[in-house]
Order: C-alpha cells, then sequence, then structure tokens
C-alpha cells in the first residue's frame, strides 16, 4: 500500500485554510513504519482545536492515543516524537530522550514513528492610522508572515475586531479616544495605544466618562511597546512589535483565531481489557455495558471477543 498524494494534498489544503482562517491546529506526520500497520511513511494528519482528526495516519489503534498526545501538545505548544509499537519492541531498547513510547496490541503487530507539532495560529494585528510609525509597524510586522491590517480612523468599526485581535491605536492626537472607543467594547487580546503618559491620561479619562468600567480600562495597555527610552518613529515600531512578540512567546496568542475557537473535546482515557490499549470513553470506541460498568474497545474484534466472555477479561484485568 502506498502514500497517496491527492490525501496528502487534501491534508495540506486543510492547512493552508485553518492558517489563513487563523486557528491552530496539530501537524501529525509518520516518519517511520513497521508493516503490517496501515500507517505509511509520509502520512499526514491534522488535528484541530476541537479534536477532529482530518486525513490518515494508521488504524483504531494509533488515532485514540493520537488525539490524545495532540491536544496536550497543542496546550504545551511543544512538538513531539510518539513511538507506537508493540510491548516487545521496547524491552531492552534504547529510547532517546523526548520520545513517547506507546505500547500497542491490537491485531496488526507493525509500528508507527509518529512527529506531532503544534502550528500556533499568528496573531491577526489590526493598526489604526497612518503615521509613519504604523507604516513602519506594518512592514515589520509582515516580514514575520503575521496577519496584519492598516487601516484610516475613518474606516475603522468595531466589526473590525474581536476578541482575539491585536488592535494598535496609532492615530496619534488624530482620534485616539474615538478610535480606542471603538476598539473596546470588542474586548480584544490586546489594545495599545501609542501615546504619551500625559496624552494617555486624556484618552482615559474620555473613556471614563463615556461609562466604560474600570476593569476595561485597565485592559488599555498605555504606554505601548517595552520601554526603550527616547526612541524615534521606526525604533517605537520596534519596541511594540517586540512586546508582542514577547507576548505571543509567553502564550499570550495562543488561541487567536478570527473564529470562535471550541475547547478541544476531553474524554476519560480507559483501558481495552482485551487488547490493554488505551482508548477514550466515548461513543465512537464501541461501548459495551455489562453488569453497571460501560467498556470501550478500540476495534470491533475486541469488542466482539468481549461480548463472548467479559468475565474472563474482567477477572484478567483484576488479576493484574
Amino acid at each position: 500500500m502506498s502514500f497517496n498524494p491527492i490525501e496528502g494534498m487534501g491534508v495540506m489544503e486543510r492547512a493552508v485554510e485553518l492558517t489563513n482562517d487563523g486557528e491552530s491546529f496539530v501537524m501529525a506526520t509518520v516518519v517511520w513504519r513497521q508493516g503490517p500497520s496501515s500507517g505509511q511513511s509520509g502520512s499526514r494528519a491534522i488535528i484541530t482545536s476541537d479534536g477532529k482528526l482530518h486525513g490518515w495516519i494508521g488504524g483504531a489503534c494509533a488515532e485514540p492515543v493520537l488525539i490524545r498526545e495532540a491536544k496536550k501538545v497543542l496546550d504545551s505548544g511543544k512538538a513531539q516524537l510518539i513511538w507506537l509499537g508493540q510491548e516487545a519492541d521496547f524491552k531492552g531498547m534504547h529510547v532517546p530522550d523526548g520520545v513517547l513510547t506507546v505500547p500497542m496490541a491490537c491485531q496488526s503487530e507493525g509500528a508507527l514513528q509518529i512527529y506531532v507539532e503544534p502550528v500556533q495560529a499568528s496573531p491577526a494585528v489590526v493598526i489604526v492610522g497612518r503615521s509613519p510609525m504604523a507604516i513602519t509597524l506594518k512592514q515589520l510586522i509582515e516580514v514575520l508572515n503575521w496577519r496584519v491590517n492598516l487601516l484610516d480612523f475613518e474606516d475603522f468599526t468595531t466589526g473590525m475586531v474581536n476578541s482575539s485581535s491585536v488592535v494598535i491605536i496609532a492615530t496619534q492626537g488624530h482620534g485616539d479616544e474615538e478610535a480606542t472607543e471603538i476598539a473596546l467594547p470588542a474586548h480584544p487580546a490586546y489594545l495599545g495605544v501609542v501615546a504619551s503618559r500625559k496624552r494617555g491620561g486624556a484618552v482615559l479619562s474620555y473613556l471614563q466618562d463615556r461609562g466604560f468600567s474600570q476593569s476595561e480600562i485597565e485592559k488599555i495597555q498605555l504606554p505601548v511597546g517595552l520601554d526603550l527610552g527616547h526612541t524615534t518613529h521606526r525604533e517605537m515600531a520596534v519596541s511594540i512589535l517586540a512586546e508582542l512578540v514577547q507576548l505571543r512567546a509567553a502564550g499570550a496568542f495562543k488561541n487567536a483565531s478570527t473564529k470562535k475557537v471550541l475547547p478541544m473535546v476531553q474524554f476519560a482515557d480507559v483501558i481495552d481489557l482485551v487488547c490493554g490499549m488505551s482508548v477514550s470513553a466515548q461513543k465512537s470506541n464501541r461501548p459495551f455495558d455489562f453488569q453497571g460498568t460501560t467498556y470501550y474497545f478500540c476495534a470491533p474484534g475486541c469488542r466482539t471477543a468481549f461480548e463472548k466472555d467479559p468475565t474472563s477479561f474482567i477477572n484478567q484485568e483484576a488479576k493484574c
């Protein structure tokens, strides 16, 4: 069985779509396989933030493990190499640090190594104002391949902002108060105003008079950017970008998205008593009720075997 390039293209097209939509996801790639595993070297799959898998990396034993570990990778932002194989494969073998080994006991006796990496959405930045500093900032942001929109104050509306937007008010005395008032009700992930402390005080006073709460006003970053001392407008742009990069690295924009991203659905992990694999306690994993307890299985064969003689498998687990 060879790798289907059309399937791979479908995964990559989905990755581009998610990236353009500003959604974080996990990319999984089979980097090594040992037959008769159904996974193929080079096979790819995407796991979205709600736990859905798009693509193909292997059969029923591999997918639950991958989805479970993808959740951890997306949360931590750190890539992981997963080695799935028979328990005997790992005995006496040197496993490099950082590699997660997961014993499989399915009917297939193959093995897989899957590289799982997070793809964090880039922040969506809205710059209001066309000062020289604003233009320089836009150019710098574009170098990072972040999404950025530069517009005049007159064209700015609340609808252009959502809870994961980064908004920089750079009108610099030509609509600072009004532009900030437009952005604030959308509760952006970051709202910064380019202004001196004195000028910024006037903006904050205006917002208080307009009925905004103290907690809302305190979310405004003013002055904006890292404190680099006295700077030129180009250096100011660098200081703002530096602060945004610092915040992103700290995870402040980890869930940035132009769409509402649902939290990845989490299910308890249980043991398939027939093969010993870890599976999620969800409907898709073939639940079977016996004496008031629900058991889950990685494959139809395991469920069928359990149905024929549940007690033997339960007693075997109890002895362990």
